[in-house]
C-alpha cells in the first residue's frame, strides 16, 4: 500500500490516491526535482509479477511517451522502485467522461461532436506513431473545465484473454467497448481503436453503452454476434448522420469500418450539417459475421486456394468463348472507325461559353443551346464573389474548345465561406464553443470572477469580443467569457453559524481556522463575536480565518486545549 509522504524513486512524493483500476492505482504526488503536480500510476501487484506484461509495459510506455498532441496526458518517466513498476503523467484536473455521462446521460449533439473531433485527433496522432490504444473507454478520457478533451493510457493497456474475461471485477469496465476481433482472440490493430471509439460515441449520444450484460463474457459475446441496436428509433430526433458514423466505426467486421480514424474525423466535421440529417442509412459492403479473422489459418489458406482455382477454370472458359467474337468484333471496329465514323459521325468543337454569374437554370439552357450536355451532379464550393446558388466555373474551363455533345460539369457557389456571429451570452458555452469549432473558427476561452450564488453558472457565456453580426474566416479567433465562480465569507455572526460550522466551511475551501474565546455577561455561549475576513470577501485557498467566540469563564479552563 503506497501512503501519503512515500517517495517513488526518490523524487515523486505521494500525496493522495486520486483512483483505482484493475492494471494500476493512480496517485496524485510532487515531483520534488522540477516542483510540479503529476500523476503516478503504479502497476498493480499481480501483474508487477509477471516478467512479460512487465516488459511489454515498459516497452510501450516508452513508446507512448513520445506523443506529443493537445489531447494526449503527457508521459513524463516510466521506471521501477523496489518492485513498484511505475509511470509518471502529466497530471490533468477535470473530471472523467465516465462520470460526466453518469452525472448527465446523453450529451448535446454538438457536445458530442465537440469531444468525438478531439479523441479522434488525438487517437490519429497515435496511430500516426504506430501505436494502437487498445483501451479507448470513457474512464480513460478526461474533460476540462475549458471543454478540452485528454487521452490517457496510449499503447499500454493489456490484452484480455480468457481467463481475464472470466474475472468479472477487473475487465468490465474495459469489455463494453471491446472490439470483436480482440474478445476473439485476435491481434487488436488500428481498426480496433476505431470500433471502441464508435462504442464509446454511441454512449454520449444515448447515455448507455449498447451492450450490457451479467459477466464480461456476456457482454464481449454481444459485441462479437449482436447488431448494435438502433439510435434513431428510440430517439427519432437524432440526425441519421450521427447513427451513421457510430454504425459504420462500430461494424463487426473491419472491412465496414472507417479506413482510418481521420476519415471518421472528416465525416464528423460536418455530422451536423442540416443537408445531412436524413441522408440513407449507413448499408456494410461485407457481411458481419462473416470474416476470414475468425477462421483457423490453414482453412482460410485451402478455402482461398480453393477459390482461385475455380475463378481461374470460369476465366478459361469465358475466354476460349469470347476469343472468337473480340476478333470478329475487333475486324468490324477497324472498318467502322477509318471509313465510316468519320463520314457521318464526326462532331464538330465548340467553346464552352462564359456562364459564370448565371443561375444553375440558365446556365443549363445556355450549354444545352451550343449542343453539351450537364451532368446531372453539380460540385458546390464557397466563393466570396459569386452569391450563392450561382454558377462559378465549368470544367472543362469555359473558353476551351472541345467536341459537340462533352459532358459539362457546374461548380455552384455555396455562397460565403465566412461565418456571421450571434450574439451568444447568457447561452451554453460548450454547444457554443462545439458549434463554432466545428463551422471552423478558433475558440479562445477567458474567465471572470463572479461570487458564488443561486444564479451562478459556470457554463453560461459572459460576453465576448467579436460584435453579432460580424463575419469571420474559417481559422480566426472569436474569445468567449465564462464565469469563474468563487465562493465568499458569510457574515458568521448575524447567520447563526455555530463554530462547528465554521470548521466546516474552512475545511470545504482549504483554509486555516484560529479560534479566540472572549468572556462576556451579556451573550450567549458558542455566539461569534468577530471575524478578520468581511463578508462577502473573496475565499482564497490557503488563508487563515479568524473568529472570536463567547466562552463562559467557568468552562474556558476545560477548552484551552482548543484555542
Amino acid at each position: 500500500m503506497i501512503e501519503k509522504g512515500q517517495k517513488i524513486n526518490d523524487r515523486y512524493e505521494i500525496i493522495r490516491s486520486i483512483g483505482e483500476g484493475g492494471m494500476a492505482n493512480v496517485y496524485l504526488a510532487r515531483d520534488i526535482i522540477l516542483n510540479r503536480l503529476v500523476a503516478v500510476k503504479i502497476l498493480r501487484g499481480d501483474l508487477a509479477e509477471d516478467e512479460k506484461f512487465v516488459r511489454r509495459f515498459q516497452r510501450e510506455a516508452i513508446a507512448a511517451s513520445s506523443l506529443t498532441h493537445p489531447n494526449i496526458v503527457e508521459l513524463y518517466d516510466v521506471g521501477e522502485d523496489h518492485g513498484k513498476y511505475y509511470i509518471v503523467m502529466e497530471y490533468v484536473e477535470g473530471k472523467t467522461l465516465k462520470s460526466l455521462v453518469k452525472k448527465r446521460g446523453a450529451l448535446t449533439l454538438p457536445e458530442v461532436v465537440d469531444i468525438m473531433l478531439q479523441l479522434t485527433s488525438a487517437i490519429a496522432k497515435a496511430h500516426e506513431s504506430y501505436i494502437v490504444h487498445r483501451d479507448i473507454k470513457p474512464q480513460n478520457v478526461i474533460i476540462m473545465d475549458d471543454g478540452r478533451v485528454k487521452v490517457m493510457d496510449f499503447g499500454i493497456a493489456s490484452r484480455l484473454n480468457g481467463n481475464e474475461l472470466t474475472q468479472t471485477n477487473s475487465v468490465m469496465g474495459t469489455v463494453y467497448y471491446l472490439p470483436p476481433e480482440q474478445a476473439n482472440g485476435t491481434a487488436s490493430t488500428f481498426k480496433s481503436d476505431i470500433y471502441s471509439l464508435g462504442i464509446l460515441m454511441y454512449e454520449l449520444v444515448t447515455g448507455s453503452v449498447p451492450f450490457k450484460g451479467d459477466s464480461p463474457v456476456e457482454v464481449a459475446l454481444k459485441h462479437m454476434k449482436n447488431p448494435l441496436p438502433s439510435i434513431t428509433e428510440p430517439y427519432p430526433e437524432i440526425p441519421q448522420s450521427i447513427e451513421n458514423i457510430i454504425l459504420k466505426a462500430s461494424a463487426k467486421n473491419p472491412k465496414n469500418r472507417y479506413e482510418s480514424v481521420m476519415e471518421m474525423h472528416d465525416d464528423l466535421l460536418t455530422a451536423l450539417d442540416k443537408s445531412r440529417f436524413n441522408e440513407p442509412k449507413v448499408k456494410y459492403a461485407y457481411p458481419e459475421n462473416d470474416f476470414d479473422d475468425d477462421m483457423p489459418k490453414e482453412r482460410r489458406s485451402e478455402r482461398t486456394q480453393n477459390k482461385e482455382e475455380n475463378r481461374q477454370n470460369k476465366k478459361m472458359n469465358k475466354a476460349l468463348i469470347a476469343l472468337g467474337s473480340i476478333i470478329a468484333v475487333l475486324a468490324f471496329a477497324v472498318i467502322f472507325i477509318t471509313l465510316i465514323y468519320p463520314r457521318f459521325f464526326a462532331k464538330q468543337d465548340v467553346e464552352i461559353p462564359d456562364v459564370t454569374d448565371m443561375t444553375l437554370a440558365q446556365a443549363e439552357k445556355v450549354l444545352e443551346d451550343k449542343g453539351f450536355k450537364v451532368k446531372d451532379k453539380t460540385k458546390k464550393e464557397n466563393s466570396d464573389e459569386i452569391a450563392k446558388g450561382k454558377v462559378i466555373e465549368t470544367d472543362p474551363e469555359i473558353g476551351r474548345s472541345v467536341k459537340e455533345g462533352t459532358t459539362i460539369t457546374l461548380t455552384v457557389s455555396k455562397g460565403s465561406a465566412k461565418i456571421e456571429i450571434e450574439d451568444y451570452t447568457g447561452q451554453n458555452y460548450y454547444e457554443v464553443k462545439a458549434k463554432l469549432e466545428a463551422a471552423g473558427l478558433e475558440v479562445v476561452t477567458e474567465k471572470e470572477d463572479i461570487a458564488d450564488s443561486e444564479d451562478a453558472d459556470e457554463n453560461i457565456i459572459l460576453s465576448q469580443d467579436v460584435k453579432a453580426g460580424t463575419k469571420l474566416a474559417k481559422g480566426e479567433i472569436i474569445t468567449l467569457t465564462i464565469p469563474n465562480i468563487y465562493a465568499t465569507y458569510p457574515d458568521f455572526a448575524a447567520e447563526g453559524y455555530t463554530v462547528v460550522d465554521v470548521r466546516s466551511f474552512c475545511e470545504d475551501n482549504d483554509i486555516a481556522l484560529e479560534i479566540k474565546y472572549q468572556d462576556s455577561d451579556n451573550q450567549n455561549d458558542g455566539t461569534i463575536i468577530y471575524q478578520n475576513m468581511s463578508p462577502g470577501t473573496k475565499v482564497n485557498a490557503g488563508a487563515t480565518l479568524k473568529i472570536t467566540v463567547i466562552k463562559k469563564e467557568a468552562e474556558k479552563a476545560d477548552t484551552q486545549g482548543e484555542e
